[in-house]
Formats: C-alpha cells, structure tokens, sequence
C-alpha cells in the first residue's frame, strides 16, 4: 500500500487537506484550539507572491495523508537552515513509512539547496516522534528554552 502514496511537492489547492492535517495534529498535541490560521493567510504564505514556507504531500487516492513543512532560517555561525516545522501523517497511516519518505524527501530538498542542517522542535512527552527522529541520530539540545512573543 506504501508504493501506492505520492510524495510531491505540495500544491495551493492542497491548503484545505494540509489545513485539516494541521487541526488534527493540534488535537494530538493537545492543543486543538490553538490553531487559528485562516485558509487564505496559509494559501498566500506559501503559493503567494513571496511564500514563506515550503511543503511536501503525501496523496494515496486524490486524499492527502500527510505533509511535511518547512521554511528557511538564518543561523549567523551556520548560514542557512532548513527549519521543519510540522511533519504530519493522519493516524490510520502512521507506521507504514510515510514519515520516513517524507523525512528523506527533506533531507534530498535540504542537500540540493545547500542548507547546513535541517532544525526543528519536539515536545518532550511525544515518544513516538522522538523515536522516529532518533533513528537520523537526531542531536536533542536541551540548553536552549523556547522564546516568543505574541504581538
């Protein structure tokens, strides 16, 4: 069932699907009404004049079934860095190696544009997700606390 799922880059009239993926990983990550996003801002900061952001899609049957997220971030001693923000596959899918092709599809996009690393944030409690980013030797740093600014 694996070799019938598409990884592609994703497309503008993907946001629904990849929207519905968000709000369920916001409800896995206990925090379902966090996700305040409207379609349109999600459309135009990725398939907009200047996106912002960056995504790959899993699609078995015309249904989107899980996508990866990222976006460009500077390091001053690094230069720059592929940020992964969300890899997302729907709960009946995962366990079947679709994040794993999503993670190689990064890691091809992360090499073929230069960048020194591909970064990103796990919540502590999440085993599941730690154990997959495990498996690429995944260097966990827990010197640096989470910094933000709601304005």
């Amino acid at each position: 069932m694996e070799a019938s799922v598409l990884i592609r880059p994703a497309r503008k009239s993907d946001c629904p699907q990849m929207l519905e993926l968000v709000k369920e990983l916001a409800v896995y990550e206990r925090a379902p009404d966090e996700v305040t996003v409207s379609l349109q801002h999600f459309e135009e900061s990725g398939f907009g004049a200047q996106p912002v952001y960056w995504s790959y899609v899993a699609e078995h049957e015309g249904r989107l079934i899980g996508f990866a997220l990222y976006y460009i971030r500077y390091s001053t001693w690094k230069g720059q860095r592929m940020y992964l923000e969300d890899i997302i596959v729907t709960e009946s899918w995962r366990g079947k190696g679709i994040g794993t092709r999503l993670m190689e599809a990064l890691i091809g996009e992360a090499k073929e544009r230069d960048f020194s690393a591909i970064v990103w944030q796990v919540l502590e409690w999440n085993e599941p997700a730690i154990k997959f980013y495990e498996r690429y030797r995944a260097r966990f740093d827990n010197e640096w606390i989470n910094v933000a600014i709601d304005v």
